[in-house]
């Protein structure tokens, strides 16, 4: 099968070689269909690259890789209304950050205070937000707005290990670290008027961003997963071009297994982002008591999912894997909200702490350029490690502050990894993004507010 890569010349030029090993090595794995795709915020990943889409059909011989999904299942973003305006916010904005800070918990080992019982750890795993509202976070309308209705159906959680559970009993209603965050973002710039009209988008509008996963139970899904995968691999007659893409036939038991295990965990991270939710609703509340919240959209990054696409010609059930891209159906697709079915699914793009976030909508175009998807976010263009060498965590937060964006973190060296410098520049990600005809733009967002792990 072919590679196919998504950006313009400069964002190709950019991207390290192992994105282009890594497209190619993901289409040789067995079952797959018309092409390996990278969006246009790729860069090196775990197996897969990040950014990277691939179809598999399991009447082919089609696998499902724990590389190609990630560690972090199911990480997203939701984005939430607030009905107020900047003018509103800057009078308060060190309290609304104090207060966000100490309300919603971040960082490594971050934990919340719900602690989850045995019982209660697999009715979370299998209802996801539809169990987090049951539970009074959140209200029975946020569902509507959320990918699959708040709850992804053949979780399995009897799949997920008893350790993987002791990590997530603490964890949930928390950030974590990394490049998770809770931001308060100003629209200062929107496109296609009559579209970001009807969206309820307007220039000086404030909107609430919120991307975190399924924390530490994803992860050691992942890591549990790769190595079962790794050992099943020869027996089942495959040959890997990289341990990375371990993988199993999607209908072997161990390809079962791991997809239930996969969608419990993105049912964790729907529950989580809930509880979040709820949390910065209730931190908003003793500010802005009129600031109801409601919910824009939420969307999953790093996800496996049962679609049905037309491929040559013909509708095909295949199994899309995203990492580190998100879902991006256009008009008219069934599995979009009623009352959005005339725009689009809503794309959410994060940008860096110090840089500006964007909400675009699917295409109809898109559906045919890869399986209804686009990039998630900035990319990086550096490690971790090269970042905290070039940057120190206390001068961000003071260059950011001068720029009237205040940072709240728990750790200094967590800042300098996420330093806006050690990524690619979003607005030419997302410019490239519209140009393929993966998604268009609606709105411009930039920084008030950001917390962080």
């Amino acid at each position: 099968m072919p590679g196919i890569l998504y950006a313009d010349e400069s964002l190709i030029r950019d991207m390290d070689l192992k994105v282009y090993e890594q497209v190619v090595n993901v289409a040789t794995l067995p079952g797959i269909v018309q092409a390996s795709f990278a969006m246009p915020d790729a860069h090196w990943g775990y197996g897969f690259p990040i950014g990277g889409v691939a179809a598999f059909d399991p009447q082919q011989g089609g696998v499902v890789s724990a590389g190609g999904v990630g560690f972090d299942i199911s990480c997203g973003v939701r984005t939430l209304y607030t009905g107020l305006r900047a003018d509103d916010i800057t009078p308060v904005q060190e309290k609304l950050a104090d207060l966000l800070f100490a309300r919603v918990p971040a960082g490594v080992g971050s934990t919340g205070r719900l602690h989850l019982k045995p019982k209660e750890m697999d009715d979370m795993l299998a209802g996801g937000a539809q169990w987090a509202i049951r539970r009074g976070y959140g209200t029975a309308k946020d569902l509507s707005r959320i990918e699959e209705h708040g709850c992804m159906t053949g979780a399995k959680p009897a799949c997920v290990s008893d350790h993987a559970k002791k990590r997530q009993q603490d964890e949930m209603g928390t950030l974590g670290s990394g490049n998770h965050y809770l931001e308060i973002q100003e629209v200062v710039e929107t496109y296609h008027d009559p579209l970001s009209e009807k969206l309820g988008i307007h220039g000086g509008d404030i909107l609430v961003s919120i991307h975190c996963g399924s924390r530490g139970l994803g992860h050691q899904i992942g890591t549990e997963y790769l190595k079962k995968m790794v050992v099943a691999a020869s027996q089942y007659g495959i040959t890997l071009p990289d341990r990375e893409l371990a993988c199993a036939p999607i209908d072997s038991p161990l390809g079962q297994e791991y997809l239930g295990a996969m969608r419990a965990a993105m049912n964790c991270a729907l529950a989580n982002r809930e509880i979040v939710t709820h949390l910065v609703r209730q931190a908003f509340s003793e500010i802005f008591p009129q600031a109801g919240l409601p919910l824009l959209y939420d969307v999953s990054h790093n996800t496996c999912k049962v679609e049905e696409h037309q491929i040559d010609g013909r509708s095909q059930r295949v199994f899309v894997h995203r990492k580190g891209a998100t879902r991006a159906f256009g008009p008219g697709h069934a599995d979009i909200p009623d009352d959005l079915q005339a725009f689009g699914q809503p794309v959410l793009i994060g940008g860096t702490m110090g840089t500006a976030s964007y909400l675009l909508v699917g295409t109809k175009e898109g559906m045919g350029l890869a399986y209804g998807s686009a990039c998630h976010g900035a990319g990086r263009s550096m490690s971790r490690h090269q970042a905290t060498r070039q940057w120190k965590g206390q001068r961000v937060i003071q260059e950011l502050a001068a720029q009237g964006i205040l940072i709240r973190s728990p750790s200094a060296r967590g800042v300098a990894e996420e330093a806006p410098g050690a990524y690619k520049n979003v607005t030419a990600v997302v410019d490239a993004a519209e140009q393929a005809g993966l998604a268009r733009k609606v709105a411009k967002m930039r920084p008030l507010i950001c917390i962080k792990g």
